[in-house]
């Protein structure tokens, strides 16, 4: 009987590591997609829009397969969860691609890991060893002196809108993560996305442009990539990850993201990533991992 219970978790945490990895691959695309995006569509349009088409989605899958409603001590942190993923993080990040390229801010990502974790603590309770704090704060220092060598004056609000959609999002994941182990894991962004749709969906219809007339193919794209896959397909496999093989240990997937998203930067918007992009970034991931390994 222990063998069989044995074989049914780790069964159970491969298809976590596998439903995580397919939410990082998705997530990775998201940045360079925004980037195309708001060359042609206005970053607070772009993201009600997305928001608004991924939350009718999410209403017919809760419709579809009949799910009950959250309980009324659900409400907040799914309130946290949309402020985080659905506005929050959306938002900012496309006000900063008209400032930043997104191999630039893709530098700043590696830092979501950090900062969910650092949620984590603050949400659990938990008690980190002194390292953790060590590599959290080496690892916030390497960002900013990138940031700061790079010629932080030239576009100074570009990185202040990364920094704060990082502490945006990572505060969404922590809670979402949590709120899965009871909620269930695509039933939490299904929720959150419904719960901003009153609020998005006027937004959308009251800040479209007068004509779509003029709007490329690959924005268009961009659009529904953002929309379909970033702001639900992304989260449904992402938050089943975390429910089915634990937040600290499919959390870690993340520590990918950069490097996919560096390649997807390179290879379809044809941005110069310098040695030294390459470089901080692996030295923040370094970091990050340390951070987590000590988390508890």
């Amino acid at each position: 009987m222990e063998r069989t219970s044995h074989l049914s978790t780790a069964e159970h945490s491969t298809r976590g590591w596998i439903n995580g990895f397919i939410g990082v691959l998705i997530f990775s695309g998201s940045l360079p997609a925004t980037r195309v995006a708001v060359l042609e569509f206005d970053p607070v349009f772009l993201t009600v829009a997305r928001a608004t088409i991924a939350a009718l989605l999410g209403l017919c899958l809760l419709w579809l397969f009949k799910e009950k409603r959250p309980a009324r001590s659900q409400l907040m942190p799914l309130v946290i969860v949309a402020l985080g993923v659905v506005i929050g993080f959306p938002l900012l990040t496309a006000l900063a691609l008209q400032y930043v390229t997104s191999a630039h801010s893709i530098v700043f990502i590696g830092l979501l890991p950090l900062a969910t974790a650092v949620f984590g603590v603050l949400r659990g309770g938990e008690r980190p060893r002194p390292v953790f704090w060590l590599f959290s704060i080496l690892g916030s220092l390497l960002v900013m002196g990138y940031a700061v060598s790079q010629g932080l004056s030239a576009a100074p609000i570009g990185d202040l809108l990364m920094l704060l959609a990082v502490l945006a999002c990572g505060l969404g994941y922590a809670e979402g993560a949590k709120l899965s182990k009871t909620l269930g894991g695509w039933q939490v962004i299904c929720w959150a996305l419904v719960l901003s749709l009153p609020v998005v969906a006027p937004l959308t219809a009251v800040l479209a442009p007068d004509s779509f007339s003029g709007i490329s193919l690959p924005a268009w794209l961009s659009l529904g990539y953002v929309s379909l896959f970033s702001m639900l397909i992304g989260f449904v496999f992402w938050y089943r990850g975390l429910a089915q093989g634990g937040i600290a240990a499919v959390g870690q997937l993340q520590l990918l993201q950069p490097f996919f998203g560096l390649a997807l930067a390179a290879t379809l918007l044809h941005e110069q990533v310098s040695l030294g992009m390459l470089g901080v970034t692996v030295a923040v991931i370094v970091c990050v991992a340390g951070a987590k390994k000590f988390a508890r």
